[in-house]
C-alpha cells in the first residue's frame, strides 16, 4: 500500500536499540556547531552536547518567538524508528499510550514508563508508515530510552533502530514560521499550509528527503525539520536568509526554556522523572488503562502513594521570580497548616515571564493546597513572598 507519510530513509541507521555514540564522556557538537559559533552563541553544557543557551538576549530571542519567529538547533534529541508487522503493538505494550491506533501522518505525545509506574522519559511518536514509526526522546534520556525499548521489543516482530546520530533537527517557532518556510529557498513541502497541530508531512530540501512535523515546545505555532546532518547547515541559512525581513532570530536553550513554562509544559528533570507519576504532573489522561499490557500499567492502577504532591502553576506580583528547588510554604494565615516552617512543595521551574511582565512558576504542592486561587508563599532568598495557585498554561496563544 502506498502511504501518504514516505518515510524519510536518509537517516543513517544505527545499531537497533543501541546508541551509537563511540564515547559517552567527549563533549558532543551539533552539525550546526560552526554556524553557531559564527553568529556568536554562547553555550552550554546539555546532556553532553555543547548547545546554544543564547545568542544575543534571552528576552530578545523570547520576544522574537512570541512575535514573529525564532530559529531553534535541536539536534541533540533522540530519535529512534519502530518497524515491522508489530510496530504497532510493541509501542502499546512499551509505552503508555495507544499508538497502533494513530494514522499516517499522525503525531502523538506519549510516556515511556518505569514497572513501578514513574516516568522514564516523555516523548512524541510520529507514524510515518503503514507498519513504521519515528520516536523522538529528550537527549539526556537517549541511553535509558534505548535500554527500555530495546528490552520490551523482545517477543514482537519489530525492529528497533536507534538513529540519533544521523537525525539533524531544526525547529521554526512563532506566528510568522509558515510563510518563512514557504519562502525559503530550496525547501519543498507540498500541504505545508494545510498540515494540522501534531502531524507531520514529508518533504524535500535541494532534493533531499526531509520530514516536517508540527509539535512544538513554544506554546506558538511552529514546524520541526527532521533531516541528514549534512544538509542542516545548508537548511539553516535558507530559513535564516528567508526570515530575516519577518524578524527571525536564532535562539537558544534558554528562550525555549522560558517559552515552554509559559506554555506549561513539562521538562525532564525538572517536572518529570522515575519518581514522578503521570497523574501529579497532570498527564493521568496519557496512560490508556484500557489497553490489555503495558509497563507500568500495574502500578498506575494501584494510584499513586495518598497525598503525593501534584504539580501546579503558581503566579505573583511584582518582579521577583521563584526558581527551582526554592521551597514553597503554606502562609502563616493560611489556616491549614500545622506548622508553617515545614514547606509543603518545592519549585520545578520558575522565571519572571518575558510575555506576561510578572512571576510564573512550577511546583510540586501537598494536594490540600493545590486548588486554583489557593494562596501559597516561597522561600525567595531568605523572604518569603505570596504567591497563588493557578490553572495551565499561563500563555495561550491567539489562534486565527
Amino acid at each position: 500500500m502506498t502511504t501518504p507519510v514516505d518515510s524519510p530513509h536518509l537517516l543513517q541507521h544505527g545499531t537497533p536499540g543501541e546508541p551509537a555514540q563511540a564515547d559517552a564522556s567527549a563533549p558532543r557538537y551539533s552539525p550546526l556547531h560552526a554556524v553557531h559559533v559564527a553568529a556568536g552563541a554562547t553555550f552550554t553544557d546539555f546532556a553532553g552536547w555543547q548547545m546554544p543557551v543564547r545568542y544575543s538576549s534571552d528576552l530578545a530571542e523570547h520576544h522574537a518567538v512570541r512575535s514573529s519567529a525564532g530559529l531553534f538547533d535541536l539536534s541533540h534529541m533522540a530519535e529512534f524508528r519502530v518497524s515491522g508487522p508489530q510496530a504497532g503493538a510493541f509501542l502499546d505494550f512499551a509505552l503508555a499510550g495507544r499508538l497502533s491506533a494513530i494514522e499516517l501522518g499522525q503525531a502523538k505525545y506519549s510516556l515511556l514508563l518505569a514497572p513501578t509506574g514513574g516516568i522514564i522519559d516523555d516523548l512524541v511518536v510520529y507514524r510515518v508508515g503503514d507498519a513504521e514509526f519515528f520516536v523522538v526522546a529528550n537527549a539526556s534520556n537517549r541511553a535509558p530510552v534505548a535500554a527500555a525499548l530495546a528490552e520490551r521489543a523482545d517477543g514482537f516482530d519489530a525492529v528497533l533502530a536507534d538513529e540519533s546520530d544521523g537525525v539533524a533537527l531544526i525547529a521554526v517557532q512563532g506566528p510568522a514560521s509558515l510563510g518563512i518556510l514557504e519562502a525559503a529557498a530550496g525547501v519543498d513541502v507540498p500541504g505545508l499550509a494545510e498540515l494540522g497541530y501534531y502531524r507531520c508531512l514529508p518533504g524535500t530540501f535541494e532534493g533531499e528527503r526531509i520530514l516536517v512535523a508540527r509539535t512544538g515546545y513554544t506554546g506558538e505555532d511552529g514546524f520541526e525539520l527532521y533531516l541528514h546532518p549534512d544538509a542542516a547547515e545548508a537548511l539553516w541559512n535558507a530559513i535564516v536568509a528567508a526570515g530575516s525581513a519577518a524578524g527571525l532570530v536564532p535562539a537558544g536553550l534558554a528562550s525555549r526554556d522560558t517559552l515552554r513554562l509559559e506554555a506549561g509544559m513539562p521538562l525532564y528533570g525538572h517536572e518529570l522523572s522515575l519518581e514522578t507519576f503521570p497523574s501529579q504532573a497532570g498527564l493521568g489522561r496519557v496512560p490508556v488503562l484500557s489497553k490489555p499490557d503495558f509497563v507500568g500499567k500495574a502500578a498506575l492502577e494501584a494510584g499513586a502513594p495518598e497525598g503525593a504532591p501534584v504539580l501546579v502553576g503558581l503566579v505573583a506580583e511584582g518582579k521577583r521570580a521563584a526558581r527551582a528547588d526554592y521551597a514553597v510554604y503554606a502562609p502563616a494565615d493560611g489556616g491549614g497548616a500545622p506548622d508553617t516552617d515545614t514547606p509543603i512543595g518545592l519549585v520545578t521551574s520558575g522565571a519572571l515571564s518575558p510575555t506576561l511582565g510578572h512571576p510564573v512558576a512550577l511546583a510540586y504542592v501537598d494536594p490540600r493546597y493545590a486548588e486554583p486561587g489557593t494562596v501559597v508563599s516561597v522561600d525567595i532568598r531568605g523572604k518569603r513572598l505570596d504567591f497563588r495557585t493557578t490553572p495551565l498554561p499561563f500563555y495561550r496563544r491567539k489562534k486565527d
